[in-house]
């Protein structure tokens, strides 16, 4: 067990789908922590291709091999969440300066919320800084191959969902 004050943390997301950035990012996080928790969640803003539980799917296949990291859905703020597993930290990817201001805002209301919340920013790999879930689905959408930015279970999955 990985040692240190912060030993369970959140990883957030929609995961609609979940992309090798995603599990750049949850790899990363389960070096840091004893435990991670990748919280599929509803954004209301949102309007995704697949249901929770398909995204709930996909993120086990997913992540299956990256030790101490576990999938669950989660619909409702990330601090009650914080507060029912125990975790001491929310960990969220930045891609490019233009993530920041949104994720610092996020970060600022979920520590007013929760002060013991900490926020974690982790940078992915270069190969994916690039890559998001909405690239992802407009490629697939047109077409376009995208098993260069999704595992397998989840390709499939695609293709099927944009094939209908």
């Amino acid at each position: 067990m990985k040692s240190g004050v912060l030993s369970i943390a959140l990883y957030p997301g929609t995961f609609d789908p979940i992309t090798f950035g995603h599990i750049d990012i949850a790899v990363r996080a389960s070096q840091i922590f004893s435990k991670v928790i990748a919280v599929v969640a509803t954004n209301p803003a949102k309007n995704p291709l697949f249901t929770p539980q398909e995204r709930v799917e996909m993120a086990r296949e997913a992540l299956k091999n990256v030790p101490d990291v576990e999938v669950i859905s989660y619909d409702g703020l990330v601090v009650d969440c914080m507060r029912e597993y125990n975790a001491t930290a929310i960990i969220r990817g930045l891609r490019a300066v233009s993530d920041i201001d949104y994720e610092f805002q996020m970060a600022f209301t979920n520590r007013k919320m929760l002060e013991s919340a900490e926020t974690v920013f982790l940078m992915p790999s270069a190969e994916y800084v690039y890559l998001s879930s909405t690239l992802v689905k407009q490629i697939a959408r047109h077409g376009g191959e995208i098993g260069q930015f999704v595992p397998d279970c989840v390709k499939q999955r695609m293709l099927e969902k944009v094939a209908v």
